[in-house]
């Protein structure tokens, strides 16, 4: 089982989405996901974990591997909506993660400015698109 995602930027800050299960079959795909936003995203990313129905201590191992990467570039990981089974596995070597209940919750936070993103998606993103300028890979 993978996992399927979504990437949007707002003003300030990206939001990558995620759905299915981040178990190890998936992380190499996470992986993948986390370089597509360093790559395309500046500021603060909030990891919305609202489709993901569970993940195993490598997926969780992964989102720390991608909070010390982000940090590397001088931004930071927030969790939003953490799957029921438990809270992220702290390993020591990643800096501090926000987790926030929800996704609108994680963006109020932020108060940034409303605006139209950008939005890239998995062929097999689960949910609606939100973003009328968007991409599949």
């Amino acid at each position: 089982m993978t996992i399927e995602w979504r990437y949007t930027t707002h003003p300030n800050l990206g939001v990558l989405s995620l759905a299915g299960h981040l178990g190890p079959d998936a992380v190499h795909r996470f992986t993948g996901a986390i370089g597509w936003v360093r790559a395309r995203g500046t500021g603060p990313v909030i990891l919305d974990l609202t489709g993901l129905r569970g993940w195993s201590t490598g997926g969780q191992l992964a989102i720390a591997q991608a909070a010390r990467q982000l940090s590397d570039e001088g931004r930071r990981l927030e969790l939003a909506a953490i799957p029921a089974d438990g809270s992220l596995v702290p390993d020591g070597t990643h800096p501090p993660i926000p987790v926030h209940c929800d996704l609108s919750t994680a963006l109020a936070a932020h108060q940034g400015p409303a605006g139209d993103g950008q939005e890239w998606c998995t062929d097999a993103w689960p949910g609606p698109r939100t973003s009328t300028d968007h991409d599949q890979i």
